[in-house]
C-alpha cells in the first residue's frame, strides 16, 4: 500500500456501462465533470464526452500495458489533483476498484458502481444471480472452466475477448457436455446489445464482439463421468506412469491436509500431481506448488492440472530439498516421494507456517521407519491404511489388496523449535512411494 496523506484527495472510481454517459447517475456525472484527470482504457475514455457536457477539460490518461506494475507510479504522478478512474460496470467485481483499494486503502478510494455484467446478464436471462457460478477468463486460461462444469449447473463466463465463446464451447464439447445450451450476450446495456444462442457441440460463431459474457447451462452427455470437487477423483481421471496416489488413499490424505480456502500447499514429490490438483479443486482460492524432480513427470503434472481445471498450479522441476529454496512458506505440506532423502522432511517442517499441517505417506519398510522416527520426535498421528478392490477370480469375485500405506500427520505448534534436527533415521538416496 502506498503511504497516504490524510489531506490528499480521494481517488474516485466510476463504473461505466456500454451505454456510456447516458447510463450514468447524476452523482457519477458530477464527479466526472469535476475531475482534473480521467484514467481508463481507450474504450472507456471514449464513452465520456467533452464540453459542454463536461465543464472542465480534464487530462485523459489511457492505461498502459501492462497496467499493474505502472499503476503505483501513475497514481503518485498525479498526487494533489482530482483523479477519476473509469471502470467497466461494478469496479469492485473483478475490477480496478479492488486493485486501487489494495494500493491506497479503502479510505482513499470512493467507488460509484454501475450494474455489473452479471447483473445485466441475469436480468436478460431470468437467472437468479445467487444460484450460479461466475468464472472470469479475462486473465485466466479457458481450462479454468473445467473445475466448474457440473451437470445441471449454470455458469456465467466473463470473456477475455471475442474468441472466448468459441473456446468455451469447444471445451464443453470435448469434456462431454456438447448438448449444453450456450448464450453469448454482447455489449450488455448498450445500443448495440445482441444475444446469440446455440449448443456447445454445434457452436459455429468463430468470434463475437470483444465485450461479451457467456452463459452456460451445463448438460452432460450420456456416459459422461462426473468429476466432483470432493477429493478422491477416479484414478483414470489422471495421466500417469503408475506413480499416482490412489483414489482411496488420496481422499484420506486430503482430509488430513485439511484444505482451507486461500491457503497454500506444497506437494513434494508430486508424481502425477493429484494431491496438489485436488487441494486446489476444493476451493478456487486455494493455491499449490507441485515439486517434481523428473521433467517428464513435471510436464504430466501441468497437463493434469489444466485438464482438471486448475491451470494455475505452480510446477517446480527439481529435487527436494534444494528445490524448496525461495518458495513461499506453505500452510500445508504433503511429502509423497523422497521421505528418506536427507533434509526433505526437515526442510518442509522448517518452512511450514505455525499451525500448518505436514502429511507424509510411505509404502516401504525403509520409509515407514523414517515416519515412525519422526512420529517419535514430533508426535502427531500415525495411521496404516489398507485398501482392497474387488476383482475377478476365475468366474467369481475376490479381493485384491493394494499395498498398505502409512500416513503420518503432524501439526506445527506456534512455538515449534527451529532449526529441527533429523531424529537419526536410516536414509537412502530417495524413493518414490506413489
Amino acid at each position: 500500500m502506498l503511504p497516504t496523506d490524510p489531506a490528499a484527495p480521494v481517488v474516485t472510481v466510476v463504473g461505466v456501462g456500454a451505454d456510456g454517459w447516458a447510463g450514468l447517475s447524476e452523482t457519477a456525472r458530477r464527479e466526472l465533470r469535476a475531475a482534473e484527470v480521467l484514467m481508463g482504457s481507450a474504450r472507456q475514455l471514449a464513452l465520456i464526452p467533452g464540453p459542454p457536457d463536461v465543464e472542465r477539460v480534464a487530462e485523459r490518461v489511457t492505461w498502459p500495458s501492462p497496467l499493474l506494475p505502472a499503476l503505483p507510479g501513475l497514481i503518485a504522478s498525479h498526487r494533489g489533483r482530482r483523479v477519476c478512474v473509469l471502470a467497466s460496470g461494478d469496479p469492485m467485481f473483478h475490477g480496478i476498484g479492488t486493485t486501487l483499494v489494495r494500493l491506497l486503502g479503502a479510505d482513499r478510494v470512493r467507488v460509484l458502481p454501475h450494474p455489473s455484467s452479471v447483473s445485466l446478464a441475469c436480468a436478460r436471462l431470468g437467472w437468479a444471480a445467487d444460484r450460479l457460478d461466475v468464472v472470469s477468463l479475462v486473465t485466466a486460461p479457458v481450462e479454468t472452466l473445467h473445475g466448474w462444469v457440473h451437470d445441471g449447473r449454470r455458469i456465467l463466463v466473463l470473456s477475455a475477448d471475442g474468441r472466448t465463446p468459441a473456446r468455451v464451447a469447444g471445451l464443453l464439447a470435448a469434456r462431454g457436455y456438447g448438448g449444453s445450451p450456450v448464450t453469448v450476450l454482447e455489449r450488455l446495456g448498450g445500443p448495440g446489445e445482441r444475444v446469440i444462442s446455440g449448443t456447445a457441440a454445434l457452436w459455429s460463431l468463430p468470434s463475437a464482439h470483444d465485450l461479451n459474457v457467456v452463459a452456460v447451462e451445463c448438460l452432460a452427455d450420456a456416459g459422461t463421468v462426473a468429476l466432483p470437487r470432493v477429493p478422491g477423483l477416479p484414478d483414470d481421471a489422471y495421466e500417469h506412469d503408475g506413480q499416482l496416489t490412489k483414489s482411496e488413499v488420496r481422499a484420506v490424505t486430503l482430509s488430513r491436509l485439511a484444505p482451507v480456502p486461500g491457503q497454500l500447499l506444497w506437494d513434494v514429490g508430486a508424481g502425477a500431481g493429484s494431491i496438489g490438483i485436488e487441494w486446489m479443486r476444493v476451493h478456487p482460492d486455494n493455491r499449490a506448488v507441485a515439486v517434481e524432480s523428473r521433467p517428464g513427470r513435471a510436464a504430466v503434472v501441468a497437463r493434469n492440472a489444466a485438464r482438471l481445471g486448475v491451470p494455475g498450479l505452480t510446477v517446480v522441476t527439481g529435487a527436494a530439498p534444494a528445490a524448496l529454496d525461495g518458495l513461499e512458506r506453505p500452510d500445508a505440506v504433503f511429502v509423497g516421494g523422497g521421505v528418506t532423502v536427507p533434509g526433505v522432511v526437515e526442510g518442509c517442517w522448517e518452512a511450514l507456517r505455525p499451525g500448518g499441517r505436514l502429511v507424509a505417506n510411505a509404502v516401504t519398510v525403509e520409509s515407514e521407519a523414517v515416519l515412525a522416527s519422526w512420529f517419535g520426535a514430533l508426535g502427531g498421528d500415525l495411521v496404516r491404511l489398507s485398501v482392497g478392490r474387488a476383482a475377478p477370480v476365475g468366474g467369481f469375485t475376490g479381493w485384491r489388496p493394494m499395498m498398505p500405506v502409512t500416513i503420518w500427520t503432524a501439526v506445527k505448534p506456534p512455538a515449534a523449535r527451529e532449526p529441527l534436527e533429523s531424529p537419526g533415521v536410516p536414509t537412502s538416496p530417495g524413493e518414490d512411494v506413489r
